[in-house]
């Protein structure tokens, strides 16, 4: 090795900007949260190369590995501003996991990358704190997961989180858009708020109204309470496995629906089949406060606002009309606030293989 050069100052990583003692603090301080969500099937924990999990083929005659990954978006920087960690990683967790179960996958182990200008091992403990209590949640393993420190590619108190959740199903039992069949019941599970979606558009209107995140954000609310705008903002995603996988148990079901980026008009037609279309009567379930609030404020078109927000349903479950009353039976006892949203019908006019969704209000469609 050559000496060194007397004339440039000796470097080292923290120099530049990466505190590996910081990563390592964080590791160890996170091992016993990580510890909560071990279930059955993880082999190892922190610290190797890969996460290991033993795929519980007892239990399956042709199991299928459903993955899915996502991110909390611009949620983020709402939580940058309320400067709340701690729920943000539920959210992460949710993204994820609500997507595998509409294909009929019990999740089994969730990884997160957790990227940052600098490192604040406080701040990245609540993040991670967040992410294992959303794996309890759901009812899988956070089996591992990568935290960077990446200077000059983010300011310093910023962060980026991404998800990836593995989840199985028996082959025979999987969700697909061919089970659906016209005269299919439309349940609608009620979402916690907007969950992660819409949250560029969200602070669009925050930043022209500027109002007070920690003041009440109406004079007059149907709820029991009037939350502070930034605490309905910040409600975590609600995740729906248990509520489902129970559902599954007891029931017939034709489709399941996760109500993500797109909101009700985008997503519900990702699960029907060419031929039939969705009609659902918005009086069917109250909306809530908050996208009242956003619709107001931004004077948001109702299509918009039913293409950008969930507007309350977060999970939709599409089933044989003779299941119904013992589906919302079982997703009552398992917390949920079920709604009859519609049913399927058959397509007056098929355009490719584009579906549409029938919104009527009073006497016309929306």
């Amino acid at each position: 090795m050559d000496d060194q050069n007397p004339d440039i100052p000796s470097l080292s990583y923290r120099d530049s900007g990466v505190d590996i003692s910081a990563g390592d603090e964080l590791v160890n301080r996170i091992k016993p949260l990580v510890k909560r969500t071990h279930r059955p099937g993880v082999i190892g924990g922190l610290g190797g190369f890969g996460a290991l999990f033993e795929l519980p083929i007892h239990r399956f005659k042709q199991p299928i590995l459903v993955s899915g990954t996502d991110g909390v978006g611009t949620k983020l920087t709402l939580a940058g501003m309320m400067n709340r960690h701690d729920t943000i990683g539920i959210d992460l967790v949710a993204m994820c996991v609500n997507d595998i179960i509409v294909a009929g996958a019990e999740p089994l182990y969730f990884l997160d990358y957790f990227a940052s200008g600098k490192l604040h091992v406080e701040q990245a403990e609540a993040v991670i704190k967040g992410i294992t209590d959303g794996c309890l949640q759901a009812g899988c393993a956070l089996s591992g997961g990568e935290t960077a420190e990446l200077p000059g590619m983010y300011d310093d108190g910023d962060y980026d989180l991404a998800g990836f959740a593995v989840g199985v199903v028996e082959k025979d039992q999987m969700l697909s858009p061919s089970n659906v069949s016209r005269g299919d019941v439309i349940l609608g599970l009620e979402s916690s708020g907007p969950h992660s979606n819409g949250y560029s558009l969200i602070r669009k209107i925050i930043a022209l109204h500027q109002p007070d995140l920690h003041q009440p954000f109406l004079s007059q609310s149907t709820n029991s309470s009037n939350p502070a705008l930034g605490d309905a903002l910040m409600e975590p995603t609600r995740i729906y496995v248990k509520s489902i996988l129970a559902l599954l148990a007891e029931t017939r079901v034709s489709a399941l629906c996760h109500v993500t980026g797109g909101g009700l008009l985008e997503n519900l037609p990702r699960v029907l089949p060419t031929g039939v279309n969705a009609r659902i009567t918005l009086s069917n379930w109250p909306m809530t406060d908050i996208f009242k609030w956003l619709q107001e404020k931004g004077n948001i078109e109702q299509n918009e606002l039913f293409r950008t927000f969930n507007c309350g349903i977060g999970m939709i479950v599409c089933l044989p009309e003779t299941q119904v009353d013992q589906a919302v039976d079982v997703l009552s006892q398992e917390g949920e606030k079920v709604h009859i949203l519609g049913q399927i019908e058959r397509a007056a006019i098929n355009l490719t293989n584009l579906q549409w969704l029938y919104l009527p209000r009073g006497e016309g469609d929306c």
